[in-house]
């Protein structure tokens, strides 16, 4: 009797194990669905405080690295807030931009103190043209698809956002769509701060924009061969070309603490 009350033991311990895991899992997942929706709304003060307090917590965007709490602020409520709402919290009146979270994967580490997530994001944007002389945008909508390869971080026992790391895969004008993206239709960024005082702390290395295909890491192994894609496999050459040709593979950044 004694031996069967310790393999049921066993199994309950795993079985709270496996619980805690799926659990976790969720919570991460419903984090960054909730950063979707604050997003929407231009709700950016909500937007930072998903964030770790963690030194090495960052948002990279459009070849940027914004690093720590200060540099999370200064992209949000500085720069998009500046941008999009003259600077208030929350939506303008005719304003779009809307962000789903989609396709989420996410992977919590073993002691269920990190976690891993890759999303997908198809934005539509835009103004209304009754606002066309009052929003600095003037009348514009736009489509927007990107790729988020993030980590997640537990701190006091909650999940926070820990790296951002968002591609915006491509752009396109909702008029003649993107087939006829111009170059340079967002331009990267490239200034650092405080040069720019909404600038990021560093610039990152290789940031691609559409039509530049090349794939965004994956953060986990493929499911069945246990292996990772190959670095030539990350690449976007040109039709019948060699993948040396083509701009070298993207490499997800880590935290300085662990480099």
């Amino acid at each position: 009797m004694s031996s069967e009350v310790e393999e049921l033991k066993k199994v309950v311990a795993q079985l709270q194990k496996e619980v805690t895991r799926l659990s976790d899992q969720e919570e991460v997942r419903k984090l960054q669905y909730k950063y979707g929706y604050y997003l929407d709304k231009c709700l950016y003060q909500e937007v930072v405080e998903l964030y770790a307090d963690h030194p090495d917590t960052c948002v990279e965007f459009l070849g940027g690295r914004y690093n720590g709490k200060d540099g999370v602020k200064r992209l949000y409520i500085g720069r998009f807030a500046s941008a999009f709402v003259n600077g208030r919290n929350g939506p303008v009146h005719g304003f779009l931009l809307d962000h789903p979270q989609i396709q989420g994967i996410v992977d919590v580490n073993s002691e269920g103190t990190r976690a891993k997530g890759r999303f997908r994001s198809m934005m539509s944007a835009g103004t209304h043209e009754s606002i066309k002389d009052t929003h600095p945008r003037g009348l514009v909508q736009w489509w927007e698809g990107g790729i988020y390869e993030n980590e997640y971080i537990k701190e006091n026992g909650v999940w926070k956002i820990f790296r951002l790391k968002y591609f915006p895969f491509w752009h396109a004008t909702f008029e003649k769509g993107w087939s006829y993206t111009k170059p340079n239709y967002v331009p990267f960024l490239n200034t650092t701060y405080p040069e720019d005082p909404m600038g990021p702390n560093e610039l990152c290395k290789d940031p691609m924009l559409w039509p530049d295909t090349r794939v965004v890491p994956f953060h986990y192994v493929h499911p069945v061969t246990g292996e990772q894609v190959k670095d030539d496999d990350l690449r976007a050459p040109h039709h019948g070309q060699d993948p040396s040709t083509s701009a070298p593979a993207l490499v997800l950044s880590k935290p300085k603490s662990e480099s």
